[in-house]
This record gives C-alpha cells, structure tokens and sequence, in this order.
C-alpha cells in the first residue's frame, strides 16, 4: 500500500467499521493514527495531541459520522490523550473511557501538562495545552472491562509497562488489537519497529510481560497508534528482540561513558534508521527520550 500523508483516512484492511486518520502528529507524515470505529456506538480510539484535533474532525466528517458516543483512551500521554478535552466539548454525547490511574490526570492536566514538557523536551511545540475532562464524562477501566459498542465490544487488557495508566484494546469482531505502545512503534515505509520508553514510568520487564499478553490474545492485525494497522505476523516476537537490544545499548553505553548526556548523545548519532524514517528533527527528539527513559529504569533497578 502506498505511504499516507497528513490528514489521509484509510478503512483497516479486513474490517468494514475501522478507519484511521493520520493526524500529522510532530508535523511528521505516518507517526501518530487515531482510529474511528462506526460501530453502532461510534468511537475513537485516542485522541492525538490538542493539536491534533482538526484532523480527527475533518475525518470524522469525511466518514460521516456526526455524533460520537465514546473517547477510548489507551493511555494519557498526551500524543494519545491530548485531544480528548476538545472531542468531549465537540461531542455532548460521548464519555472518556480511561484506565483508573489515569483518570485523575484527565480532570485535571495540570502535572500532566508539566511532566510532558519535562519529557519531551523541544517537541513541546508540538503539544496544545490540554483541556480538563469534565468527571461526569470519564468512565473508569480496568482489565477484565468490556467497552459495548452494540454490533461488538472492545476487551480491555491491563499494559502498564509504558506507563501505568496503559492499556490495549482487543476486537474480536476484527480481530484486532489496538495496541497503544505495548507493541512498540511501527514504522510501514521499511516494516521497521522501533522501541518506545519514555520517562518516568518505563518498565523493562513489565513492558515485555505486555508483549506476551498480546501474543496471547493471537489478534490477527496490530493497529498501531504509531503507525497504522499491520498483520502481526511475527511483529510481537521482533518487538520482544527490539526492546531487550535498545535496553542492553542503553546499559552498554552508561558502562561505557562518564554522564548521561554523553549516552544520550551517543545513541541519538547512531538513530541512522530513526532518521531515514521520520526526519532528524522527530528522530534526535525521539531516540534522546527513549534513552533517559531507560536510564531511569536502570537507577531503580
């Protein structure tokens, strides 16, 4: 299939009800994908950044749905989260659906919006100061959950790996499992996968548990929040491979140099196939911080 671009909306191969948009995340083409189920009950899952928002509308638009019933957040970093706010104010039927951990940051942003300056770095340009929640429209999950959406369901299964707040959606109607970070990032121009650990909450071990509790559900097709839907294939296996690699690099390079800024430095010159795919500017950004994510990990260890 031919590579998007920004604001192009696509129909999920092998289903009939899911669409995805490429919001143009990062002014980056194939990065971040909200998806649009229109089902009986129409949702999206996640919700891009605040900025974001008009390419979530527009799509909605273009599929022609005029009324949403549910938000379903995977997690509340805010490339997932961010647009949430601006859909409930949009749309006075729908409710949040959110993990528990994550709720209280969805009412109130505020340390939400401070740890994401804090982690991002530059790429706070990006970003749009979210919008509270109101309560009344969050709805609380957990695993074990299930999200009707009358024709069909989404399962709800516990990742919180990533962050604790994480978690991934199963269809069995498509068959697919939404798969927020718990995958990885996927990037479809070079069937490449890449690792996403971010500070503060990124967890080694507990990320890999997530990728077995995703080849246990054996869903045929990952949609990726970053990006877009794939056959899984042997995709969950490669991750597993990514993750224990980047980590071990992560652990190589401190041994190796005198501070972190100097390991950060080090791994962002080597982010060759980062940069082919994304740009150096979204790249350098990226890798820079997976890297102090995992070093934070390492110092709990």
């Amino acid at each position: 299939s031919t590579a998007m671009a920004i604001g192009d909306v696509r129909t999920v191969e092998g289903t009939d009800d899911v669409h995805y948009v490429d919001t143009g995340m990062y002014d980056t083409a194939e990065y971040g994908s909200v998806y649009v189920i229109d089902g009986e009950h129409t949702a999206v899952v996640d919700s891009g950044t605040g900025g974001d928002y008009a390419e979530i509308a527009d799509a909605l638009a273009e599929l022609g749905i005029d009324a949403l019933d549910a938000v379903v957040l995977t997690h509340v970093h805010l490339d997932h989260a961010g647009g949430a706010g601006f859909l409930v104010d949009e749309c006075p039927n729908a409710t949040v659906s959110v993990h528990g951990i994550g709720a209280p940051h969805l009412a109130d942003p505020e340390r939400l919006w401070a740890g994401t300056k804090q982690a991002v770095g530059d790429q706070i340009s990006f970003y749009t100061e979210p919008k509270p929640v109101p309560e009344s429209r969050i709805s609380e999950i957990e695993a074990g959950d299930t999200i009707d959406l009358g024709d069909h369901a989404l399962e709800v299964y516990h990742a919180p790996g990533h962050a604790p707040h994480q978690v991934a959606f199963y269809d069995p109607a498509n068959d697919a499992v939404f798969t927020a970070d718990a995958a990885g990032i996927y990037a479809p121009s070079r069937d490449e996968l890449f690792p996403t650990s971010p500070p503060p909450n990124f967890d080694p071990r507990q990320c890999q548990s997530d990728v077995d509790t995703l080849k246990e559900i054996q869903p045929d097709v990952l949609c990726y929040a970053h990006f877009g839907p794939v056959e899984t294939g042997d995709k969950l296996a490669r991750y597993a491979d990514v993750l224990a690699e980047w980590v071990a690099d992560v652990r190589e390079a401190r041994a190796e140099f005198e501070d972190d800024a100097a390991v950060v430095e080090h791994l962002v010159e080597r982010a060759d196939a980062e940069r082919a795919v994304w740009g150096r500017e979204k790249a350098d950004a990226e890798v820079a911080m997976n890297v102090r994510g995992v070093l934070a990990a390492l110092d709990r260890e």
